[in-house]
């Protein structure tokens, strides 16, 4: 393989490697918002009963927004560097995630400015505020919710490359969304269920039915826009295969299926 191909894989696994990682450190960092879809959308709540006593609607954390991104970077990696591509990138996601987790757990402790609290000392109706508390409130996450969200994070991500290589082993090149979609569907199944399990049971005080129900909630959401944005990955695998060139493409591709890819 000429220099100009080694050039062109490195730089897709550098493009599409920094969109996987940027999207998954924004996720977990704005995910301590929880938004309304319904009324973000202009609709009433759906107001659904699970197990005859939780009411739940469709409240997202505002990191499921950009999740989806995550998704099919994941799967366009495993198309074109196979599982090994997917391993190296989420496991150094992880590990900057936690980074990421500890600089604002430091920050927050940082003791705040006189003149920082003073200009900041009212809302713009004249209320009082204190910018330092909302600040360590919104950044900082309990212990629980942390290590929840890396093993989730870990555990989805391996669950989806085997589930991704075991279909593509049936359909081969062809049947592109089986394999993204299936892989999606089983991989964030599990991830819904063992983020709120670790985070709300075993650091919290929810019970199982309340854990079941809300997972439930969540990968509704997930299911639906895995399954919408399917032909996203069409567009983007016409796109690099256009960049690498069919025949780069097809054997990078192949490399990736039988496990040999360079990285």
């Amino acid at each position: 393989m000429n220099s100009i191909q080694e050039s062109k894989k490195t730089n897709l696994f550098i493009i599409l490697g920094s969109i996987f990682l940027t999207n998954a450190i924004l996720a977990e960092i704005i995910g301590v918002k929880i938004f309304s879809a319904e009324k973000t959308l202009g609709f009433d709540p759906v107001n659904w009963t699970f197990f005859g006593a939780y009411l739940l609607d469709f409240n997202l954390t505002a990191g499921a927004i950009i999740w989806p991104v995550v998704f099919i970077t994941t799967d366009i990696i495993n198309e074109y560097f196979g599982k090994k591509g997917v391993k190296k990138i989420s496991f150094l996601t992880a590990g900057l995630i936690a980074y990421a987790f500890i600089v604002i757990m430091i920050v927050t402790h940082l003791v705040p400015a006189d003149f920082w609290l003073d200009v900041n000392s009212t809302t713009p109706d004249g209320d009082s505020f204190n910018i330092s508390y909302a600040f360590n409130t919104i950044f900082r996450q309990g212990l629980g919710i942390i290590i929840g969200s890396l093993t989730a994070f870990l555990l989805g991500q391996l669950i989806d490359v085997y589930v991704f290589q075991k279909l593509r082993a049936v359909t081969g090149e062809n049947k592109i969304w089986l394999r993204a979609t299936g892989s999606t569907l089983v991989s964030q199944f599990i991830d819904s269920f063992v983020v709120l399990g670790i985070a709300f049971y075993v650091f919290g005080n929810w019970n199982l039915s309340q854990i079941i129900a809300v997972g439930i909630m969540n990968y509704l959401y997930k299911m639906t826009v895995a399954i919408v944005l399917t032909p996203l990955l069409y567009v983007a695998h016409g796109i690099i295969d256009k960049y690498l060139g069919k025949d780069l493409a097809e054997e990078m591709i192949e490399e990736a299926s039988e496990n040999k890819a360079f990285l």
